[in-house]
C-alpha cells in the first residue's frame, strides 16, 4: 500500500456512557478516495471529525501525514489548515460575499499576500464554474452552488487531503451533480478524499475503497468492485444495506 496520509488505529469515543465509535481502525493512502456509509447513526460522520479533532476521542490513535491529532505536543490549528473540510451545511460566513468567504483564511491563516488570495480565491472560483457570482454573499446562492464555494474555499488553503461529511445531503436533487461533479474532478486530480455520502452512483463512480460502519464499528472496509459486485462475500449487515440501496 502507498503511504498513508489519513490513519486511524483503534480509535474509540464516547458520549457520557454511550460508545459511539468501538475500535475503528482503517488508512487512507495519499491519492485514494475512500468513501464512508452505512446506516444513520452508525458513526460515519463522528470518524470522520475525529480526523482533524473536530470530535475529541478518548482511545486509540490518529495520524495525519505522519502527525498524531491527539498528542498534546501537535499545533491542531496548523493541523486543520492543511485538512479542507466540506460539511452538511456549507458552513459559509453569511455575512462575507463570496470572494471574502474565499479569501479571508488565506490571508489570516496562511499569511498570504492579499493579492495573491483573490487570484487564488478567482481561479478557484472559475474551477467550480462560479466565476460570475464572486460579489454576491451565500444569501444569493442555491445551495449548490453555496457548496461548490465551501468546496472552493477548502481548496484554496491548498490541503493535502479533503474530508466531506455528507455534502450533498442538504441539497435539493436538482443540485446534487453540481456538487458531485466537482468532487469527481478532484478525486481525478490525485487529491485524498475522505467522503462521508448515501450517493452510491458517485461511491462506485470515484472510490477506491468502501468503508461500511454500523453501530460505531468498521464492519467492512474493502475494495469498491468487492463491496458492490460481490455482495455475498459481504457481512450480513451490509448485505442488507446493499439489498436496499441497489435495488432503487
Amino acid at each position: 500500500m502507498a503511504e498513508s496520509m489519513i490513519e486511524f488505529k483503534n480509535v474509540s469515543k464516547w458520549y457520557g456512557a454511550f460508545q459511539v465509535l468501538t475500535n475503528c481502525s482503517t488508512a487512507v493512502a495519499k491519492g485514494e478516495v475512500v468513501v464512508i456509509c452505512g446506516p444513520s447513526g452508525s458513526g460515519k460522520s463522528t470518524l470522520i471529525k475525529t480526523a482533524n479533532a473536530l470530535e475529541p476521542f478518548q482511545k486509540g490513535e490518529i495520524f495525519i501525514d505522519g502527525v498524531s491529532v491527539g498528542a498534546a505536543s501537535t499545533n491542531l490549528p496548523k493541523l486543520r489548515s492543511r485538512i479542507g473540510m466540506v460539511f452538511q451545511h456549507f458552513e459559509l460566513f453569511p455575512h462575507l460575499s463570496v470572494m471574502r468567504n474565499l479569501s479571508l483564511a488565506q490571508i489570516k491563516v496562511l499569511r498570504r499576500p492579499e493579492a495573491e488570495a483573490i487570484r487564488r480565491a478567482r481561479a478557484l472560483l472559475e474551477r467550480v464554474g462560479l466565476s460570475g457570482h464572486i460579489d454576491k454573499y451565500p444569501g444569493q446562492l442555491s445551495g449548490g452552488q453555496q457548496q461548490r464555494v465551501a468546496i472552493a474555499r477548502a481548496l484554496a488553503m491548498d490541503p493535502i487531503a479533503m474530508l466531506f461529511d455528507e455534502p450533498t445531503s442538504a441539497l435539493d436533487p436538482e443540485m446534487v451533480n453540481e456538487v458531485l461533479d466537482v468532487m469527481i474532478d478532484l478525486a481525478k486530480e490525485g487529491m485524498t478524499m475522505m467522503v462521508v455520502t448515501h450517493e452510491m452512483g458517485f461511491a462506485k463512480k470515484v472510490a477506491d475503497r468502501v468503508v461500511f460502519m454500523d453501530e460505531g464499528r468498521i464492519v467492512e472496509d474493502c475494495s469498491k468492485d468487492e463491496f458492490f459486485d460481490r455482495p455475498d462475500e459481504r457481512s450480513d449487515r451490509a448485505k442488507q444495506f446493499l439489498s436496499k440501496i441497489l435495488s432503487h
